[in-house]
This record gives C-alpha cells, structure tokens and sequence, in this order.
C-alpha cells in the first residue's frame, strides 16, 4: 500500500527555513479535536498530582502526601506517567491557556524541584531503588536485557519521560526552573555513564531507553553547549542506526515503539549538529514503516511488534493491534522530517494517522484512551479508567490531544502554508496577522480563510493539495472569484499577491472513495473517502473490559474473538472495489455496502468514518474475493480458524518469549539470557535460566506446551514448575527445519499446591549447556 510516496525534497535555501507556528499561537475551534481537546483537558485535571509524584518522592526520601497510583505505576515503571503527564499540561497550556494547567506545571515543577535537590547530584526518577542501580552502572557492573536494565524495568525509558517533561515545561510553558533541571540532570547522567566505554553504552542501550538521544540533542541546543550533543550521539543505538544508514529494513519481529524514539533521536542530533547524514537513516526508517508496514488508519505493529513487510497475516488475525504509542511517536518523526524537507508528502501520512488513529484513540465523552486497536473483524478497543489505568499509551495520550494545533500551519520568513483542513485561528504576530479557517470538513469538502491584517502584506499563500482529492480537482476562490494559482511546488498551490485585512479564500477540496488493499496485497480491503478511514459496526455487544479494570492485562479487549470463517466477506468481479459502496441519503458520510457473505439478511453494514465508532465491534478491513473463489477462501479461513480457536479454547494462558509486555505481564525473571528473532519469531534461552508466572484459571488436568525450532540441538537443560523438575530435555535437531510444539504433563501435587494458582515456570540451563531456543510457552487444559 505505498499511499505515502515521497516527491523530492524542496530546496529550503530558495524560501528559507519551514517553522511550524508556536502551540500558543494556534487556537482550536469547534471539531471533534476541540470536542477532543476538553475530553483530554477534563482527563487530565481528575488525575491527583500528588499521586503521580509520590514515585519521585519516596525516591528522595521525602515524605510523599499520597500513595502511587497503581497498575504500571507502582509494579516497577512507576513515575513514568509523571513524566508524560508534566509534558501533557504543558502542551495544553501553550494550545488552551487555561490558568489552572500553569498552576499545575509549576506545582509538578516545584515538587521535583525538591526532589532534585534532595538528593545531591542532580538525579531525579521514580524507579524503584534507581539510585542504588545508577551507582552500580557508574561502577560498570552492566545487565541489559530488552525491557530490563540491572533488573529494573526500563528505567532509561521511564528517566527518558522525567526529561521530557522537564524540557517541555520550559518549551511550553516557560518554566526557567524547569530549564535548569533538565540541564542538572542531563549533567548527572552525563557524569554517572563518563567512564564507561563506548561497548558498555552500546550494550545498556539493547534496553528500551525512549529518546534520550533526542532529549539530549535539546538541552544541546538549549544550552549551546557541544558536550550535550556528543552525549547524545553516544546514546545513539549502532545496531539500529547502521542499517538504516545503508537502506537496510532489518526491523521484522522488532519492538516497533522501541525503535521509532530512536529514529526521533538520530533526527533530532542530525537538526542540532546541522549534519543531515543520520536525516537518511531516519528518512529510510520513515518510508518503509510508512509505506510497508502501515495499515489505513495510520498506525503499525502486532502485540507491539513490526511483523513481516510482506505477511499482514498476523494483523488481521491478533486481538493486538496498532499501538497508540507508535502513532504518537511517528506523528513526531513526520513532523520532524517535514520541516526539514518541507514536503507536503509527509503529510498525507500525518493527516491520515491524526483523524483516523489518534483522534479515534480517546473516548470522546467518556474520557479514556486506547492502547490496541485492533484490525482483527468484528473485535474491539478497551478504554482506560484515570483512577485505574497507567499503561504506556495513556501517558502518551493525554498529549496526543493537547498539541493538535502543532502542524495545521506552518511557515517560512516569506510564506505561509495551509496543511490541514481543522477549524482554527491563528495568530502570526510578527506579520500582524490573524487567519480563521472555518469548515466542517470532511463534512464538507471545503475550507474557508478569513485573513485580518495590521497593514497590507505582500507575501504567498500556499495551500496543501492532498493526495486524496478526486481528480486533482483542488479549486481556490479568492473573495468569491476563482484564481489560478501562480506558484506550485512539492505538493503545495500558492498565492502570492499583496494581501490585506478582510479578504477570504475559499478551498474546494472534493473527496472520492477509495479501496486499499493492505501493503503486502493480501485479499483484504479498507474503504477510505478522502483521508477519512470508514468502518463498520458489527455489534455493540459482548465487549468485556471495555473499561479496563486496573489488572496487569486490562488494556488487551480480552473477549470473545468471533470467527473469521464468519466475517462479512465482500464477493465481488468488480475491478474497482468501491463501487459496491452507496452514499445513504439521509445519512451525513454514511455508506451501504453491497455483495457482502455473511451479514444479516436484509440489513446492509453501514461505513462511518472509523473514529466516530466507539463501544462497539468493528470491521475496518474486509475479506474479498471473487464469486468463483468464494467457497475455497471460506474453506481456507475455516480450516485456519478451526486450528486457532481450537488452541484458544484449550489455552489457560500464555506467553511470548522475548517480546517485552508479555514477558512482564508474566512476571520474567532471569540470569544470563538473550533474546533473538528467527524466521520472524522472537526466541528466549539462557546458559543460566529464564522464567515465567503462568496463571492457572480452573479445575483439571493440565499440560505446558513448548515451542521450539525442530533443528536445535545439542542443547541440555530443565523445566521446572514451582521447582519441581517436570523434565530434563536434550535437543537433538530431530525435530527438523520447522518449528515443533512439545506437550509435557504437569504433575498434580503441583497444581493442587499451587499458591494463588500461580505456577513458576523456569527453563534452567544443566551444566555447560544452554537451554533451547523458546519460542512460545502455553499453560493448556
């Protein structure tokens, strides 16, 4: 689906350099974003302050006023919401001004400020015992794994969001004191990491550390000061980097939201040093994300993973799909990389992301924000409760919808451009300029620009001309008369004359429908009418946990999975696909869908734009075929279906070795063991051992089912449950050049003894050996 192909760079030496306006200078009018906006601003002002910094403060050995918030926030990644939550207010409060957020920042502000302080040397964090872990690394004494660093989780990453939130109270909001806290830690880190080799840096960073490359090429360029920008080349991953400098997509099976900080990162040091050598690799990172693993609402990734370019399988299949941190943090790849460019290209992808992801991403009345979305038919998205949910998508959320006013204009010393179709006013001070787009797009398919002027100015007024519009069709009204456009370049139509207050421009932007079929051309289509991704409801019932309940696993829509076999399945000759789709009269941007197996007789589905559907069951993506395939696709998806759910029914639980949320979920433990991908399948072993809590739900008998590459061999080790050996295993490569699924029986005394049903699983390497690769382990009936 290469829907985002790039035109050639624009030559910013001919107009100068493209800025985006400041958040404070762009104001929301009446839309689902603003609509968005207040639900987010209302989210964020239940959230208790002293319960966010309660992580810090016991850190600091201060007296905290109220206990951490639960969930991720007290089980080892506490502090980071904290982090992300200082970030959020300080967005809101540049995009809204609204004096109670200010308020907040400098409480938040002068709460650390005290934690900082307390502890002598510039450190700041909320992981548990980080200190003491912060001195054992200054000593060089170094144990990374994927999501662990010294057996904490992420602590690189949750320090990552201190910084951040730090760096934007002082952006946004204008906090010096913020500033000058950024600065000391960034000095303690430096201080902590400067007698560690280069090797001992590159193999901390094999645990998820966020940006902290990026935030580190800010305080270079806050500061100006050089030593800051060649920390953050230091913190620069050359596993990652390397690749990508030579066009090289290495990321199948990778933690995708791992590494696109990363890609933000080598951006930002490339900004900061004036070098754009590391602007190829982040580029190359962009496009074949962008263009080869990217379904139609923006968004990447299975279970938080980059699954095979070239087999969507897995996505149309998981429960677990998209990942709102990805969006996030690509949305801040791709405005990077506009402005450096200044390529409208880019943001055709951002458009489609903005409405189609992150606006669907939050409950729009209700409050709540999504972790997965699933692109599996007829599943659906779970909300998260602000008393309750502390997941990673949460903190990124609640500044998803503070900032949307980031990149609706931009300009250059002598330009102004139009990129997205938003109603908003604008206020270019230096020009004496205000602007308000009015629209009801994409209700309707025009903007109207109302500019108010101190003095006539001559400047161009460019204009974005989406990839989506039907026919290349794109009209300008200048006071009501259409004018030809006197300048066009890289996506954009321009305007230039002399222009003063009370004129109007008028865009017609007129919309057609498309099919797109997913990027590895598998028989699997989405509808989209102009950016706009349509969906369907299925049910609105049957949906469990759709407000998540605080649990370990509460952001997954853990209900029911309905049949594929049984999904609405389009049968169609046609060539093009969209013309089984009908307009509903009566019915503002509402589709009928025809041809389709296996709906309700007499009841058509209806399309909708995607981010309007909320509590409920969904299809966004349709089976089709032609009426001479049907029975053998039905066959095909049957026999599949029948083998997984079969599985599904069977499993009590389960967990994905060396993918890094399931791993936690299941309470990982281990010493000397590496993870890798093999065939596009992560695999864990160990010459020490590695283990998992499994939970038993339920009466009878049970056995562990083991996944393994059948060509292993030479490997000796056990299998422990609860410390009882249940086998010892000696691979011998008998298995083959395919993987093998082993069923073992679990002895009874250790069921029934069991505390709390948990039962401690551990792969433990014999004596000079190694244990096998494993692949996939499953607690089954």
């Amino acid at each position: 689906m290469l829907f985002f192909v790039l035109s050639p760079a624009l030559c910013l030496g001919q107009q100068g350099s493209m800025q985006s306006f400041p958040l404070e200078s762009v104001r929301l009018l009446d839309s689902p974003f603003k609509q968005a906006q207040q639900t987010d601003l209302k989210y964020m002002l239940a959230l208790d302050m002293d319960r966010l910094l309660a992580p810090f403060q016991k850190e600091a050995k201060i007296q905290p006023k109220a206990e951490n918030y639960g969930n991720w926030e007290n089980t080892g990644l506490d502090g980071h919401i904290g982090g992300h939550y200082l970030s959020a207010l300080s967005l809101m409060y540049a995009s809204t001004g609204n004096p109670e957020l200010l308020r907040r920042i400098n409480y938040m502000v002068d709460a650390l400020e005290a934690c900082q302080q307390k502890s002598g040397d510039g450190y700041l964090g909320g992981t548990p015992g980080g200190k003491q872990m912060w001195q054992e690394i200054k000593a060089g004494k170094i144990d990374a794994g994927s999501f662990s660093l010294n057996k904490k989780w992420v602590p690189l990453y949750n320090i990552h969001k201190t910084y951040s939130g730090l760096r934007d109270a002082y952006w946004f909001a204008g906090n010096e004191k913020a500033k000058g806290m950024i600065i000391k830690l960034t000095d303690w880190f430096s201080d902590v990491t400067a007698n560690l080799t280069d090797a001992q840096i590159q193999d901390m960073l094999r645990s998820e550390h966020g940006g902290m490359n990026e935030v580190f090429a800010d305080v270079a360029e806050i500061t100006g000061d050089q030593k800051y920008l060649a920390l953050a080349k230091r913190f620069s991953q050359t596993s990652v980097l390397n690749p990508l400098l030579q066009g090289k997509d290495h990321l199948n099976g990778m933690h995708a939201n791992t590494q696109i900080p990363k890609v933000i990162g080598y951006q930002r040091v490339a900004e900061v040093s004036r070098d754009k050598t590391w602007t190829n690799a982040a580029d190359f990172f962009w496009k074949t994300v962008v263009n080869n693993r990217t379904v139609s609402i923006g968004g990447n990734s299975v279970s938080e993973h980059f699954h095979p370019a070239n087999n969507f399988t897995s996505m149309m299949e998981s429960k677990e799909g998209p990942e709102t941190c990805n969006t996030y943090n690509m949305l801040k790849l791709t405005k990077q990389l506009y402005l450096n460019s200044a390529s409208a290209s880019y943001l055709n992808y951002y458009e489609r992301a903005l409405y189609n992801h992150i606006l669907s991403s939050q409950h729009p009345t209700k409050g709540g924000f999504v972790y997965f979305t699933s692109m599996r038919p007829q599943h659906y998205r779970v909300y998260s409760n602000p008393q309750e949910d502390f997941w990673c998508c949460v903190g990124s959320g609640l500044e998803n919808h503070g900032k949307y006013g980031e990149l609706i204009y931009s300009h250059t010393n002598k330009a102004l451009y139009l990129n997205l179709f938003i109603p908003s006013e604008l206020e270019w001070k230096e020009k004496g300029l205000t602007l308000t787009q009015t629209t009801s797009f994409p209700f309707e398919e025009k903007t109207e620009v109302k500019l108010k002027l101190k003095r006539a100015n001559k400047f161009t007024f460019y204009i974005r001309k989406p990839e989506w519009l039907k026919g290349d069709q794109l009209k300008v009204l200048v006071n009501g008369k259409e004018v030809s456009p006197n300048t066009a370049t890289n996506g954009y139509v321009g305007i230039e004359r002399k222009w003063k207050s009370g004129d109007v421009v008028t865009v017609q932007l007129p919309m057609e429908t498309k099919a797109e079929y997913l990027p590895d051309n598998s028989p699997w289509v989405s509808f989209v009418h102009g950016p706009i991704v349509l969906a369907a409801v299925t049910s609105k019932s049957d949906l469990p946990g759709l407000l998540a309940d605080g649990s370990r696993m509460g952001h997954v829509a853990n209900g029911p999975l309905y049949s594929l076999e049984e999904a609405p399945l389009l049968v169609s000759t046609q060539k093009d696909l969209t013309a089984h789709l009908s307009p509903v009269s009566n019915k503002s941007f509402t589709f009928t869908l025809s041809g389709v197996a296996n709906q309700n007789a007499g009841h058509k589905l209806e399309l909708v734009p995607f981010y309007q559907i909320h509590d409920a069951r969904y299809m966004v993506y349709f089976p089709v075929t032609t009426p001479e395939g049907l029975e053998a696709r039905k066959a095909a998806i049957k026999e599949k279906e029948r083998e997984q759910l079969a599985l599904a029914e069977r499993t009590v639980d389960q967990v994905a070795p060396g993918e890094q949320q399931p791993e936690s979920d299941h309470g990982f433990q281990g010493e000397r063991t590496e993870t890798g991908v093999h065939r596009d399948r992560h695999w864990r072993h160990a010459q020490g051992w590695f283990s998992y809590n499994l939970k038993n739900k339920g009466q009878g008998p049970r056995k562990l089912r083991i996944t393994y590459f059948g060509a292993d061999k030479g490997r000796n080790f056990q299998i422990l449950i609860n410390d009882k050996l249940v086998k010892t295993v000696v691979t011998d490569g008998s298995g083959g050049d395919k993987f093998v699924d082993v069923e073992y029986d679990i002895p009874a005394e250790v069921l029934t003894k069991a505390a709390n049903n948990t039962l401690n699983v551990k792969f433990k390497a014999n004596e000079g050996s190694s244990t096998a690769g494993i692949y996939e382990v499953r607690l089954m009936k």
